[in-house]
């Protein structure tokens, strides 16, 4: 299926995060439109995004040892690629190395089911079946093109919507090579996934929610990306690119029931 942006399918497969056709889930349920006081903190984010030919290779920073990508700032991106989801890394309680490892989505269109279970991951402590949630999703967004076995993407909004009515199925490593008939037969926990989310529209909302000292630091975002070893654990984005690709149809999750 085509990715909007480009016009076209994704240069790379594993870019599976679509463009929702309509932005009533922004307008509709905003974080600002919580009190203070009820919004998240040192809370995952995920995001749907751009995916621009500088984030394939991530630099490390000489002075302060972190990976970034897009170093350059907004000004220095090129090339859509295609559309990508990932998780956002908060404060207080890191990923840890065996998430890293287990959350490899391979060559499959898999993103969103992988960064919305590495969310998941996060707030409970527990390995979620990625798998499931990309079929699931694309049963759930608004494309007919997009079916459980196809190698195409889904939503971030759809994925979400997943986890809100049905929950999430937890990791099993009986699960390891079954395809997508067999996970047909999965049967999710709805406690397993998030009874309320919102959307985030700006870089400051998004540092607010993570509360992640070295973020704010180092005036970046640490994504969490599903492509394995060869790409670092946590990769940093710069707030100005971040922005921009906010306003490129961005999309910004927020599990608001934790």
């Amino acid at each position: 299926m085509r990715y909007r942006p480009l016009g076209s399918d994704p240069v790379d497969p594993r870019l599976g995060r679509f463009v929702p056709d309509d932005w009533q889930h922004v307008e509709r349920y905003p974080l600002t439109a919580l009190p203070a006081e009820e919004r998240p903190s040192s809370a995952p984010v995920v995001l749907g995004i751009n995916w621009y030919s500088e984030f394939d290779h991530p630099e490390q920073d000489k002075t302060s040892g972190e990976y970034f990508i897009a170093k350059g700032g907004a000004k220095s991106l090129t090339t859509v690629r295609g559309g990508h989801c990932v998780c956002l890394e908060p404060g207080g309680a890191p990923d840890t190395d065996a998430w890293y490892a287990f959350y490899n989505q391979g060559h499959e269109g898999a993103c969103v089911g992988f960064g919305w279970s590495r969310c998941m991951s996060i707030f409970n402590g527990d390995e979620y079946t990625a798998r499931w949630l990309w079929d699931a999703a694309k049963k759930r967004d608004e494309w007919p093109e997009t079916n459980p076995g196809d190698e195409n993407g889904t939503s971030v909004r759809a994925a979400a919507q997943v986890l809100k009515e049905l929950g999430h199925v937890l990791w099993n490593e009986a699960y390891a090579n079954d395809d997508w008939h067999k996970r047909e037969s999965y049967v999710p926990e709805v406690k397993q996934g998030i009874k309320a989310f919102r959307w985030a529209k700006t870089v400051e909302d998004v540092h607010a929610v993570l509360g992640n000292k070295r973020a704010d630091e180092l005036g970046a975002v640490p994504i969490l990306n599903s492509w394995g070893p060869n790409y670092p654990h946590r990769t940093y984005l710069p707030d100005d690119v971040l922005a921009r690709l906010i306003g490129e149809d961005g999309e910004i999750a927020v599990p608001t029931d934790r």
